[in-house]
Order: C-alpha cells, then sequence, then structure tokens
C-alpha cells in the first residue's frame, strides 16, 4: 500500500447536505479515491468500523449529532483513533477551529470550499 501504487484510498464522507455530499465523492471520485457516503451522523462511528476509511470528512454541522461530538467519539475508540479526520464547517471562527482541532481533528477546511484546497488538504491526509 505504498505511495504510488494506484491503490484507492478510502475516505469516509459525513455530510448531511446532499449537494455537498454528491460534490465531495464526486471530486473525491475524480481523484481516484473510493468514496463512502453517509448522511446521518449517527451512523458514521458505525460506517466508519465497517468501511475502515483511510481519510474522514466530517461535516461540523448536522442535525442529531455534531462533527465535532463524531471527532471525540472516533477519538476516544482504539480502532478507529488513528484514522485522520478533516473538518468541513461553515462556521470558520478561529476558536471554533481551535475546539475541533483540540477535538483531534487533523485537518481543518471552511466552506465555502475551494475545490483546489479541498483536494489539496486530502492529498496531505492520505
Amino acid at each position: 500500500m505504498g505511495v504510488g501504487t494506484g491503490v484507492a484510498k478510502k475516505v469516509l464522507v459525513v455530510e448531511d447536505n446532499e449537494l455537498n455530499l454528491k460534490l465531495f465523492c464526486d471530486l473525491l471520485r475524480a481523484h481516484d479515491h473510493a468514496a463512502e457516503p453517509v448522511r446521518d451522523g449517527r451512523e458514521a462511528v458505525a460506517r466508519a468500523r465497517e468501511f475502515a476509511p483511510d481519510l474522514i470528512i466530517m461535516d461540523i454541522q448536522m442535525p442529531y449529532v455534531t462533527g465535532y461530538e463524531l471527532i471525540l467519539e472516533l477519538k476516544a475508540d482504539d480502532a478507529l483513533r488513528a484514522i485522520p479526520v478533516m473538518a468541513v464547517t461553515a462556521y470558520a471562527g478561529r476558536e471554533d477551529e481551535e475546539r475541533i482541532r483540540a477535538a483531534g481533528a487533523e485537518a481543518y477546511v471552511s466552506k465555502p470550499i475551494s475545490l483546489a484546497k479541498f483536494m489539496e488538504t486530502v492529498g496531505a491526509l492520505v
């Protein structure tokens, strides 16, 4: 699974907005990644266990459970804590970013997303 072997990286995309979810998954697939969409944050941790992703892209503002809570949950789980998390959020306050990074997110991208920045961040994490 070394670099340049052409092995698709598996990316779990947790996003309740249908358009963003489709955009992120299409973009990832266009760059030869295997994207697995999750619309409901309540399913995210179970799906992460099943799918064993190389990266989790996590929307922070979701109904039922916030991305922030999910990052804490993922990072508290021995089996999942090593998976890098890229947080995506519409609120880009300084303290938001610090709080999300403190929860364990390896990267933080604010909406509206620049597609180049999005893929650059994905590339840096996988």
